[in-house]
């Protein structure tokens, strides 16, 4: 799994206008292909009255998945500009769809492109932009007389923290980053000189809106 990517935060959409005819753009993270898939197919439904619904989409760790659709538009006119566009913003498991409603004038190539283009900025622009950070999860379970001291190490740590269960023992739930967990282990067994039990869970994806 990847330490980090950059994708979009939500579905969003931007409209914008150029000579009459009016983009719209839509992005939506998705993280499989059936995802990408459904959303343009929502897309198409709901704008079944536009001249054009164009659309592109690259998923997978090493953007494995990459598709692109003109929809009608002159070939390499309006889903390949689309994808250069998620590409040049370095972003991944992202969909963009771009809804054209035509307003009678005809735009040339060059000027579809930079429709395309401009409508797929706008989309992602809306939709917000976010890192997605691989950490991983390590219980601490520790009794209460450890409570304070752990909870003051963590904050000074800037640790990033899940819930806290209060049983007969108090167990923290701590998000280090994974590449870090080892180490973030080995201090946590210090902290506690040994008396906490310390269990590493699973690893999973943490939003953050600027790279760590």
């Amino acid at each position: 799994m990847l330490a980090q990517y950059r994708t979009v935060k939500q579905e969003g959409k931007a409209e914008i206008v150029i000579k009459r005819s009016r983009f719209i753009g839509h992005a939506k993270p998705v993280a499989t292909e059936e995802e990408a898939i459904q959303f343009i197919t929502s897309i198409k439904k709901e704008h079944s009255m536009a001249t054009h619904n164009c659309s592109a989409y690259m998923i997978g760790e090493r953007d494995e998945i990459q598709k692109q659709s003109d929809d009608g538009e002159p070939s390499g006119t309006a889903g390949k500009p689309i994808l250069e566009v998620i590409k040049n913003q370095g972003l991944k498991n992202v969909a963009v769809v771009v809804t054209r409603y035509f307003g009678g004038i005809m735009l040339g190539a060059g000027g579809l492109i930079r429709a395309y283009t401009d409508g797929a900025v706008a989309g992602l622009a809306a939709a917000g932009q976010v890192y997605q950070v691989l950490h991983k999860e390590v219980l601490v379970e520790i009794d209460y007389t450890w409570h304070g001291k752990v909870e003051n190490e963590l904050r000074n740590r800037e640790t990033l923290l899940g819930e806290t269960h209060f049983t007969d023992k108090v167990t923290i739930t701590c998000l280090p980053l994974a590449e870090e967990a080892d180490r973030f282990i080995a201090w946590m067994t210090d902290v506690t000189q040994g008396q906490g039990v310390i269990l590493a869970g699973e690893e999973r994806y943490v939003e953050h809106k600027e790279r760590p």
